[in-house]
């Protein structure tokens, strides 16, 4: 996932920021699976930081945003 890759090692380490299914192309289920394993596990090179923003798609929420901080592990 290089566009992913990118926008994290844009953010300098200790940054917060934002990763959204937009950003990445993403559908919100899609993107709901992939954040839910980086709630849990963290991310390529960023940790979650607050809680994720959900949208409702056909009666279900999904996580469509989450704020993360950059660590200094490499991407």
């Amino acid at each position: 996932m290089a566009k992913l890759e990118d926008i994290v090692r844009k953010q300098k380490p200790g940054a917060t920021f934002v990763i959204s299914a937009q950003m990445l192309q993403m559908s919100p289920r899609e993107f709901d699976a992939l954040a839910q394993v980086w709630d849990d596990e963290g991310g390529p090179g960023f940790n979650v930081a607050a809680v994720p923003f959900r949208v409702v798609v056909e009666d279900e929420f999904f996580i469509s945003r989450v704020t993360v901080v950059r660590t200094t592990a490499e991407v």
